[in-house]
C-alpha cells in the first residue's frame, strides 16, 4: 500500500446531542484499529440529526451510528430525507460498474432500523418492553461465513439498549436484493413472540446489526458504575438488571470479544476488496489481537 494513501473512514453520529458511549466507542475502536496496523487511517464526524450533515462520496468505509428516539417517528423529517439521500447516493454509486473501488457501510442500532425500513426486509415496531443489557446472539446457519461476524462464538455476547426491533422478515424483498438475515435474538421457546432480526447484510458493501458491537466493557462498566447512572438503571430495571450488566461486561468471553471482533472485521474486510489497499493489512484479515 501506498503509505501516503489515507483511509478515510466518515462516522454518522445520530445520537441528536443525548449523552452516549456509543460515539467514544467508535472513536476509540477507530484509533486502536490505526494504532494496531501502522495504517494512514482517519475519520471525520457528521451530526445528522441537528444539523442535517451527511458525509460526500469521497469516503472509503461509512459507520452509522444508534441513537434516542422512535425509528418510525422521524419518517418524513427532514434529516431522516438527508440522510436517506446519503444512503441512496452510496447505492447508486456502488451501482456504477465503473467504479470498481466500492463504499462500504456499517449500521449500528437505531441506523439499523432506519436502513431495515429503507430496503423494506422487515417491519420495524415496538417492543412490549425495553431490551437492556448484555444479551446471546444466535448466528444463523449460512452465516457463519460472513467475515464481520470471523471468529465469533455461537451464540455471541452484544450489548442491547432499544425500545424497538426489526421482525417479520420479507423473504421475497431479501432475495431480491441478495440479502441475507446474519443473526437473531436470544431462543425464548416459552414465549410465544417473534425472535427480532439482529444482523443482516443487506448487499454485498452494507452490513447492520440490532445489538452495539462497539461497546467497550472497561469504559461501559465505569459509566454504569457511576452513581448518577446506577440509580438510572435501578430505578428503570431493577438492582438485578444492574448487577447482570456489570458481572458481563466484566467477562473477558462476551463483550470484550464481541467489541475486538466486529468493527474491526468490517474496517480488514472493507479494506481488503479496495483495489489499492488489499497488501493495507499485510495479510491479516482481523484484529483479534486489539485487547
Amino acid at each position: 500500500m501506498d503509505e501516503a494513501k489515507h483511509i478515510r473512514i466518515a462516522v454518522l453520529d445520530l445520537y441528536e446531542g443525548a449523552e452516549n458511549q456509543g460515539m467514544r466507542c467508535i472513536r476509540e475502536i477507530l484509533t486502536s484499529y490505526r494504532e494496531h496496523h501502522g495504517i494512514n487511517l482517519v475519520w471525520e464526524e457528521f451530526e445528522v440529526r441537528i444539523k442535517h450533515q451527511v458525509p460526500d462520496l469521497s469516503f472509503d468505509l461509512y459507520i452509522s451510528s444508534g441513537g434516542p428516539g422512535s425509528p418510525l417517528e422521524s419518517a418524513g423529517s427532514e434529516w431522516e430525507n438527508v440522510y436517506f439521500g446519503w444512503l441512496r447516493n452510496i447505492e447508486l454509486f456502488n451501482a456504477d460498474p465503473a467504479h470498481s473501488a466500492k463504499k462500504f457501510v456499517f449500521f449500528i442500532c437505531h441506523s439499523y432500523q432506519l436502513a431495515c425500513r429503507h430496503f423494506g426486509v422487515g417491519q420495524v415496531t415496538r417492543r412490549r418492553s425495553t431490551a437492556f443489557g448484555v444479551f446471546p446472539v444466535h448466528i444463523l446457519p449460512g452465516a457463519h461465513g460472513e467475515p464481520v461476524f470471523e471468529n465469533l462464538r455461537d451464540p455471541f455476547y452484544s450489548v442491547d439498549s432499544r425500545d424497538f426491533q426489526v421482525i417479520q422478515p420479507d423473504y421475497v424483498r431479501i432475495r431480491q436484493l441478495g440479502a441475507k438475515i446474519l443473526a437473531i435474538e436470544k431462543d425464548r421457546p416459552h414465549v410465544p413472540l417473534e425472535r427480532a432480526m439482529m444482523a443482516i447484510r443487506f448487499n454485498p458493501y452494507m452490513i447492520g446489526t440490532q445489538f452495539h458491537p462497539e461497546a467497550d466493557a472497561t469504559g461501559m462498566s465505569m459509566y454504569l458504575q457511576r452513581e448518577d447512572k446506577k440509580e438510572t438503571v435501578i430505578n428503570s430495571h431493577g438492582l438485578e438488571k444492574w448487577k447482570s450488566m456489570i458481572e458481563h461486561l466484566d467477562d473477558p468471553d462476551k463483550i470484550r470479544w464481541t467489541y475486538q471482533q466486529v468493527l474491526p472485521n468490517f474496517i480488514s474486510s472493507s479494506l481488503a476488496q479496495l483495489p489499492d489497499n488489499k497488501s493495507a493489512l499485510h495479510g491479516s484479515r482481523t484484529a483479534s489481537s486489539l485487547q
